[in-house]
């Protein structure tokens, strides 16, 4: 797989304003109205007529141009968060760094729109150091340079149904390059982990990386050390649910990202076993994309997330521990169970920051593989082990571990999303003794049911109806 394109010049970004936007018109791109999210176009129209300026942006943009259906439809205006909350009333704030507005609609739909930001002067000519936070507001260009990748830097822009284009974001669409937009250096030292995105974008389009900016990936990888844990966790299972996880890993391993990603695989991948274990990576993340890649018409997915880490560090535990080919019994098992927990908690847990629920239930998974295995050897399941609390998830877990010895595969409808039950519509008929909308008890008067006050000489709460 080549993962390297022809070079173009680098355009910098240090005078953005010096900058001319390039104009797309709608004879000249493959983007219609009818292609929008309906909701997307709700929000867009009440921005215009109110008088703001409105743009779909980011992956919607790239992925209609490209012919695909957008996941997200993120809007981009000139209107502050404030005036935002003002106008679209079913909305909330979110976001500490720079804050956005979730517009939410049926369905729960939510749209999000953010206020263009401006180029920080941190971002472009500041010290090497990680990005500070900010909350600047800016103009169409300066938000298109703050952006990640120039194919993410567009704007569509509803009113002349145009594309405009600050960064060259549509060339490189056109001949399928990712590039980081300005200086990637820079940008990687700024924020690490726009790495980890260039190599997402790279296996979900099919684009190769240009030259400078795969270089700068090598030369920064160690620095996603600097990014917090739990956010270089949260990018991984994004790209583990991508339905392009295998080429996402070998992308990974070309780059040398997943030595900076993945320290306990380092000394597996690098000794005698390296291109065994290379392999089975790469069976786990085929066999995650056979089940994520799902049509429209077929049931939705959801492999929690607990199971996906487990998956991710499969062939590492089957070498370590030798499983499951281990058969233990008694306290041989607890010892097992334990040195796993320890292990999968000192060279994964950590440095991912899981949450101990999460770590139980990966452990719990990887101890259980020998059962479930050493069980099918004798052709049924027990009953006891059926019974266990743990039976779904781990025999799940050893049918996906199955698929990548190619010996079977794991149903997808194993992991489908249970449907919430129908509501119950209760029917409740209107008694007889009620004429005209008036009950005779009413007529009646409520004969001394008001809980404040009492017919009683103690009263209620102290008070006491009076006599009169």
């Amino acid at each position: 797989m080549s993962a390297i394109a022809k070079e173009k010049p680098k355009e910098g970004v240090a005078n953005v304003s010096s900058v001319e936007a390039r104009v797309i018109p709608e004879s000249e791109h493959p983007i219609r109205e009818h292609l929008l999210d309906r909701e997307a176009l709700k929000v867009l129209y009440r921005l215009r007529d109110a008088g703001f300026k409105g743009y779909l942006v980011g992956g919607g943009v790239r992925d209609l141009y490209l012919g695909r259906v957008p996941k997200d439809f993120d809007i981009s205006t000139d209107a502050r968060p404030g005036q935002l909350r003002h106008l679209f009333r079913n909305s909330r704030t979110i976001g500490r760094r720079f804050r956005l507005v979730q517009v939410f609609f049926r369905g729960n739909k939510i749209i999000e729109v953010s206020t263009l930001r401006s180029s920080s002067e941190f971002d472009i000519e500041g010290d090497d150091a990680v990005l500070p936070s900010n909350n600047t507001f800016g103009t169409l260009e300066e938000d298109a340079f703050r952006r990640d990748l120039t194919i993410n830097s567009l704007f569509y822009e509803i009113e002349s149904r145009t594309i405009i284009d600050y960064t060259g974001g549509v060339d490189d669409l056109d001949q399928g390059i990712i590039r980081v937009v300005g200086d990637p250096d820079r940008r990687f030292t700024r924020d690490p982990v726009r790495m980890m995105r260039v190599i997402r974008h790279a296996a979900r389009t099919g684009f190769t990386i240009e030259p400078e900016t795969l270089a700068a990936v090598r030369r920064h990888r160690d620095k996603l050390q600097l990014c917090p844990p739990s956010r270089i966790r949260d990018e991984v299972l994004k790209d583990l649910q991508s339905g392009s996880s295998r080429t996402w890993a070998e992308l990974c391993m070309d780059s040398s990202l997943w030595d900076a990603l993945f320290l306990l695989y380092r000394e597996y991948l690098r000794g005698e076993e390296g291109a065994m274990i290379r392999d089975q990576l790469l069976r786990v993340f085929t066999a995650l994309d056979r089940l994520h890649v799902r049509g429209n018409d077929e049931e939705p997915l959801k492999i929690p997330d607990f199971f996906l880490l487990a998956t991710l560090v499969l062939p590492w535990a089957c070498q370590r521990f030798q499983l499951p080919e281990t058969n233990v019994r008694g306290q041989e098992f607890h010892r097992l169970s334990r040195l796993i927990r320890e292990e999968v908690d000192r060279s994964f847990g950590e440095p991912f920051n899981i949450q101990r629920m999460a770590k139980e239930a990966m452990t719990t998974l990887l101890i259980n593989l020998s059962t479930f295995h050493h069980a099918r050897s004798q052709g049924s399941y027990p009953k006891w082990l059926k019974k266990k609390s743990y039976y779904k998830d781990c025999s799940r877990f050893y049918e996906f571990y199955l698929e990548t010895q190619g010996i079977a595969s794991v149903r997808p409808e194993r992991f489908a999303v249970e449907k919430p039950p129908p509501e119950v519509v209760q029917v409740v008929s209107m008694p007889e003794n009620i004429k005209d909308g008036v009950s005779e008890s009413s007529a009646r008067g409520r004969r001394g049911v008001n809980p404040a006050f009492s017919s009683k000489k103690s009263g209620v709460f102290g008070l006491r109806k009076s006599s009169d």
